[in-house]
């Protein structure tokens, strides 16, 4: 039997991710001081001296565009601004140490890990069942593993059996992963609960590292960083470069087109799915509010706090009653009413994360673990990362239109400002949009967004990019940022239409991302961009005529400026096209899904 095709990355090590510095962390906060101050200079001019009087209206909705992106650069500043860890502890030995009822006599701690999978195929799941019954309970800790299966499939019924998991499942699908989580919850009595898709590995010091924190009893679910060791890793650009080009000059354009790239080798993760900067910076960083959120696998729950959120959306007088038997375990009084411990959504993770951290009167707090302890796969083919960027999206704007938590009363200004973070990186497809085809209307029209491209404008602009740069680089820790600006420019199609989706009232779709490589018809998500690239093309070679034609406005700083915003444009919206076209340098990628799977998933959404 052929091997999957991730055991050849099995191999690979999880990075260390230290803490923020002193040094850089004073060095970040001047730079971000400088930024924000030359970028509030330049926009003053902007709105004061620099209007094209020939086209007022486009000069002043760009001028907009650049307004909001620079108060998306304030909240993301504040954002990222200093780390706060929680310290970790010691794994509670009893259950008054983690906070706990006492157990009927006796002072075990509980842990369920559930596995939940719907159509992975059985060998991306079993090394995941592997992994977990390895993990080691600590002491006083008893430890339980459950397949969470909602395909209802015999195979997995017997994987369960000769693995010794349990096995769990349903005949609806109601909820997708959430109801497949509540459907467990009943059916188990675990005090705490690790949630795991099908394709997360954990690492068997897992509990020992995540435990600790919920010695403190308000603490209602750990967070730890998703990891994915089966990235393609690629050629560094200094041996790749002199194999096509030839000569060791060329090697010397290596660092250059790192820095312009995003990426240190090429072919390497070519669909820009590591999280390493999501997780190291932004989460990590949000944990000093206790705003970081529940991203789902990978994750530790009080059952306490899941249940307790439940019954007080349901029914205040239920919850009060639970609380005074003081029952932490599923009780038949709490299936007298319809219960969803995760919130039936695309963003379950999220949503309850919310929900919890809104819970002034419970006090319910989060940790972010700021390590490695588990290991994951990434999106292999453009079926499974179109699936996951439009899950993502339509979630996150389902939320921000159908229950904000920034109108929520119990959630603290700080935790609202990093969910703001949140939103407004959704919410830049409008106005990224607009400075996308720019360059275009000007190569077109010979129409600047500015009244002169002349030295004041540069002497304005450019120190703004250099100092936003810098910044953004000692404050994220040197994890590559552009592929996050390229990524946001790649799936404007996506995060349009998904937020057209919602503003229609139709509620995002729950389809699996799937877990095994689908290399094929990947095109068919490429159309929206190669449009792009067309029109694009076209504007810079109608630019470039005109200016060889001498046709007024069309000069030679014009030409520069918008050629090489539009060849940035280009490059970004260009990634799309060259992840379909990718395939991995492998002679085979046994275990790949079918296409007709695959649709049939993304169908739905």
């Amino acid at each position: 039997m052929a091997q999957p095709y991730f055991t050849r990355f099995e191999h690979r090590r999880p990075p260390g991710f230290p803490p923020l510095g002193r040094r850089r962390a004073a060095l970040w906060h001047f730079l971000a001081g400088v930024t924000i101050a030359l970028g509030a200079w330049y926009l003053h001019w902007r709105w004061t001296g620099s209007l094209n009087p020939d086209a007022p209206v486009f000069s002043a909705v760009i001028a907009a565009a650049e307004t909001l992106c620079f108060i998306g650069t304030l909240i993301f500043f504040h954002d990222i601004w200093d780390e706060g860890d929680t310290p970790p502890t010691a794994p509670p030995a009893t259950r008054a140490e983690a906070g706990l009822d006492p157990g009927g006599g006796r002072e075990e701690i509980l842990t369920d890990i559930f596995i939940t999978t719907f159509d992975e195929d059985i060998s991306t799941v079993a090394p995941s069942v592997r992994d977990a019954q390895a993990v080691r309970a600590p002491k006083g800790v008893r430890k339980a593993v459950y397949i969470l299966d909602d395909g209802n499939r015999p195979e997995f019924a017997a994987l369960a059996r000769q693995l010794g998991a349990g096995y769990l499942s349903r005949t609806t699908n109601e909820g997708f992963k959430a109801g497949n989580l509540r459907n467990a919850l009943f059916a188990t009595n675990g005090d705490f609960v690790v949630i795991c898709d099908a394709d997360t590995r954990l690492f068997p010091a897992f509990l020992e590292n995540t435990l600790g924190y919920f010695r403190d009893p308000k603490v209602a679910w750990v967070q730890t960083p998703h990891w994915f060791y089966d990235i393609p890793g690629g050629v560094p650009w200094q041996d790749w470069l002199p194999r096509r080009l030839g000569g060791r000059a060329a090697a010397w354009a290596g660092g250059p087109l790192a820095w312009l790239t995003g990426r240190q080798r090429v072919g390497a993760d070519p669909f820009l799915s590591d999280p390493a900067l999501f997780f190291d910076v932004i989460q990590r960083r949000r944990n000093r509010h206790g705003a970081s959120f529940c991203c789902g696998a990978g994750s530790v729950h009080r059952r306490e706090a899941v249940f307790g959120a439940a019954l007080k959306r349901k029914s205040a007088a239920v919850y009060a009653q639970c609380k005074r038997l003081g029952s932490s375990r599923p009780a038949p009084l709490m299936k007298l009413v319809e219960l969803e411990p995760y919130k039936f959504h695309v963003s379950e993770d999220i949503y309850t994360s919310i929900l919890l951290q809104s819970d002034a009167q419970e006090g319910w707090i989060s940790v972010y673990h700021p390590q490695v302890e588990s290991r994951m796969l990434s999106p292999w083919g453009m079926h499974a990362w179109a699936a996951q960027k439009l899950k993502y999206a339509g979630g996150t704007f389902d939320i921000m239109l159908n229950d904000n938590p920034l109108r929520r009363k119990g959630l603290p200004s700080a935790a609202k400002l990093h969910y703001l973070a949140t939103f407004w990186s959704y919410l830049t497809v409008f106005w990224t949009s607009v400075l996308l085809m720019a360059p275009v209307f000007s190569l077109l029209t010979g129409l600047a967004p500015v009244e002169a491209y002349s030295r004041e404008f540069f002497a304005r602009f450019l120190p703004v990019i250099l100092a936003n740069e810098l910044a953004v680089m000692a404050g994220c820790k040197g994890h590559a940022v552009q592929p996050g600006r390229i990524l946001s420019v790649a799936t404007l199609h996506i995060q349009l239409r998904a937020f057209w989706l919602v503003l229609r009232g139709r509620r995002p779709s729950f389809p699996p991302t799937p877990k095994t490589p689908l290399l094929n018809g990947g095109m068919r998500y490429a159309g929206a961009s190669l449009a792009m690239l067309a029109v694009m093309a076209a504007a810079a070679v109608w630019g470039g005529v005109q200016s060889w034609l001498g046709t007024p406005g069309y000069g030679l700083p014009f030409l520069t400026v918008n050629l090489f915003w539009l060849g940035w444009n280009m490059f970004a919206v260009g990634r799309v096209v060259r992840a379909a076209l990718w395939r991995p340098p492998l002679d085979a990628t046994p275990g790949t899904q079918t296409k007709e799977a695959a649709d049939a998933a993304l169908a739905k959404a």
